[in-house]
C-alpha cells in the first residue's frame, strides 16, 4: 500500500513548469512573493478538470464502460464505447495530450509497477486493454496526430485498486507531490535571478488586424 503512494509523489512532480500548475507557481513566484503564497497559486490551478481533475475525469470514463458492459468486457466493446463516445461529441480523457507525441513514460511506469504488485484485477486489467485498443481506435480517424495516452489514464485506477475510492482526495496527493517541484523551482527561479513574468497583452487596433 505504501507503494504506490510514493510512486504518485514521484511521477506527479514539476516538470519545467510545463502545465497549469506549476507555470502558476512560477508565474506568482516571479514577483518575488513568499514561495507558500506561490504554491497556493499551483493549487488553484490544479482545480479545473483538464488539469488536477483530469485523473478522476479518466477514472470516470472507465467506471462508466464498466457500468455498461459489465467485467466480461471485449476489444470489440472498448471499439463501440469509444465511438459512442466520440460520436456523442465528447474525447476521449488522458488519450491525446498538446505536447506529448508518445505514450507518457510516467504511464508506462504506471504499468511496469501493475505487472509487479497487482494481479486478477479487472480494473487494472482494462486500463492495460484500453491502451492496446483505444489508440489504434483514435489513429484511424485520421484527425489525431496524437492519440497516445498521457499520465492521467491509470493514476485514478491504480489508487481506487489500493482502496482510495474518495475521488477528491487525489488532488491532495497531486497538489502534494507537485509542492516538492515547485519549491525546487523557486529556489532556482532565485538562484539565476529570473525576472518577472508579464503577458502578451494586443490593443485593439492589433485585434482588428488580426480579425
Amino acid at each position: 500500500m505504501r507503494k504506490i503512494p510514493f510512486l504518485c509523489y514521484v511521477l506527479f512532480r514539476d516538470h519545467e513548469g510545463g502545465n497549469v500548475s506549476a507555470h502558476s507557481s512560477h508565474l506568482v513566484g516571479s514577483a518575488l512573493a513568499d514561495p507558500f503564497l506561490a504554491f497556493s497559486a499551483a493549487m488553484n490551478g490544479l482545480a479545473g478538470p483538464l488539469h488536477g481533475l483530469a485523473n478522476q475525469e479518466c477514472l470516470a470514463y472507465i467506471l462508466r464502460f464498466l457500468e455498461k458492459y459489465g467485467e466480461t468486457w471485449t476489444k470489440d466493446d472498448i471499439r463501440q464505447f469509444v465511438h459512442d463516445t466520440m460520436k456523442s461529441g465528447k474525447v476521449i480523457p488522458g488519450y491525446g495530450h498538446a505536447v506529448l507525441r508518445k505514450t507518457d513514460p510516467r504511464f508506462m511506469c504506471q504499468l511496469d509497477f501493475a505487472d509487479k504488485y497487482i494481479k486478477d484485477s479487472n480494473l487494472i486489467d482494462l486500463v492495460r486493454t484500453n491502451y492496446e485498443v483505444i489508440p489504434e481506435v483514435l489513429a484511424a480517424t485520421g484527425k489525431i496526430k496524437n492519440p497516445w495516452p498521457n499520465v492521467d489514464c491509470g493514476s485514478g485506477a491504480l489508487l481506487t485498486h489500493y482502496g482510495l475510492t474518495q475521488h477528491e482526495y487525489y488532488t491532495v496527493m497531486f497538489g502534494v507531490s507537485r509542492a516538492f517541484g515547485c519549491s525546487a523551482g523557486q529556489v532556482w527561479s532565485r538562484a539565476l535571478g529570473m525576472p518577472i513574468e508579464r503577458p502578451n497583452s494586443y490593443d485593439l487596433e492589433h485585434l482588428k488586424a488580426l480579425c
